[in-house]
């Protein structure tokens, strides 16, 4: 199966992700990309988060979500998407690293 997708990420969450990799002294960060059959209410189907150890995951550790976006061709289909509204929403970051 072949799939062209789009992602957005915003600034904040581009400064948030810069300053915990400078703080852990990282060259880079590994990120999980899923895609789903289904759109969400805001006809998103794609969904990016900071990857998880298998003991994160196992602990039920809080995914860090980095940004969304849609499967816009797969295997020389459009998908139908309906037209997108625009969404304004926050990034929440308690007290501890993001990831």
């Amino acid at each position: 199966m072949n799939n062209l997708a789009t992602l957005f990420i915003k600034t904040e969450t581009i400064k948030i992700l810069l300053e915990t990799l400078q703080k852990k002294g990282s060259k880079g960060v590994e990120l999980t990309i899923s895609t789903s059959d289904k759109n969400n209410d805001y006809n998103q189907n794609v969904s990016a988060w900071v990857a998880q150890s298998k003991e994160e995951r196992e602990a039920e550790k809080k995914k860090f979500y980095v940004g969304n976006g849609r499967v816009f061709w797969g295997d020389g289909i459009v998908p139908k998407n309906e037209p997108k509204e625009e969404v304004n929403d926050t990034i929440f970051v308690g007290d501890e690293l993001p990831f």
